[in-house]
C-alpha cells in the first residue's frame, strides 16, 4: 500500500464574526495516499475550499490534527509554515494569478525565487515544467498572448516547477471552455499517472471528477 501523504484527524473549522461562531468543518477525517487523484466535491457552501486551504497550510483548523508528508503543519508557526509550503505544494487557482507583467517564463520562474537555485538551475527547471504543459514555445508571451487554457496550463507549470509533494487544484476548469477544460483534466490526469503526483482537487463538475481516482462528497462540512 502506498505511503499515507496526507492525514486529516478529527478536524473542525469554524470561523467567527464578532461573537457568532460559523462552523464550516465538523470532526471532519479524510487521508489520501501517495499518488492518488483525489476530487472534492459539494454543493457551494460545503467547505470543500476551506479543506484545500487547510491541507495547503494557506489555512489553520480550529481544532484537530493536519498531517502532510509527515509534518504537522497545524502546529507550525507562519513563517515555518511558508516556508513548508513553499517546498511541499503546487497550488493551481480558478483564475490562474498569473501577473500581467511577466512572461510565461517568468511566471513559472517565481517560486523558485525563493530557492537557492542558480540563475541556470531556474531556468533549466522552467524549461522542463513549461515542456510538460506542451508551452516551451510561448514561454516569452504574456498572459494577455494566451488562450485561458493556457493560462492554465501556464498556472500548472508554476505549480509544479518546485516538485512540490502535493498538487492542490480549486476549481481548476472553473473559467474554461469545454475544450480548454478537457486539456488541462487531461494534463492533471498526466502528472498523477506519468508523473506520481499527488493531487487533491475541489470541482462542481461531474465531468472534471471523472478524471480523479477518489472522489469524496461534501456537504455541510462533513465528508460523505
Amino acid at each position: 500500500m502506498a505511503n499515507s501523504i496526507i492525514q486529516v484527524q478529527s478536524v473542525s473549522k469554524s470561523y467567527f464574526r464578532d461573537t457568532f461562531e460559523i462552523p464550516v468543518l465538523r470532526n471532519l477525517s479524510l487521508e489520501v495516499h501517495e499518488g492518488e487523484f483525489v476530487a472534492l466535491m459539494g454543493p457551494s457552501g460545503s467547505g470543500k475550499t476551506t479543506l484545500l486551504n487547510l491541507i495547503a497550510g494557506i489555512d489553520r483548523p480550529t481544532s484537530g490534527k493536519l498531517i502532510v508528508n509527515g509534518t504537522d503543519i497545524a502546529t507550525l508557526n507562519e513563517s515555518a509554515l511558508a516556508k513548508w509550503r513553499a517546498a511541499n505544494v503546487g497550488f493551481v487557482f480558478q483564475f490562474y494569478n498569473l501577473l500581467p507583467v511577466l512572461t510565461a517564463f517568468e511566471n513559472v520562474e517565481l517560486p523558485l525565487l525563493l530557492t537557492s537555485l542558480s540563475k541556470a538551475e531556474r531556468k533549466k527547471h522552467v524549461h522542463v515544467a513549461l515542456s510538460v504543459v506542451g508551452l516551451a514555445d510561448r514561454m516569452h508571451h504574456y498572459p494577455k498572448q494566451l488562450s485561458g487554457g493556457q493560462e492554465q496550463r501556464v498556472a500548472i507549470a508554476r505549480a509544479i516547477v518546485t516538485d512540490p509533494t502535493i498538487l492542490v487544484a480549486d476549481e481548476p476548469t472553473g473559467d474554461l471552455d469545454k475544450n480548454s477544460a478537457a486539456e488541462v483534466l487531461t494534463l492533471l490526469d498526466r502528472l498523477n499517472k506519468e508523473y506520481k503526483k499527488t493531487i487533491v482537487m475541489v470541482t462542481h463538475d461531474p465531468h472534471a471528477a471523472e478524471k480523479a481516482s477518489i472522489i469524496r462528497h461534501l456537504d455541510k462540512g462533513e465528508l460523505q
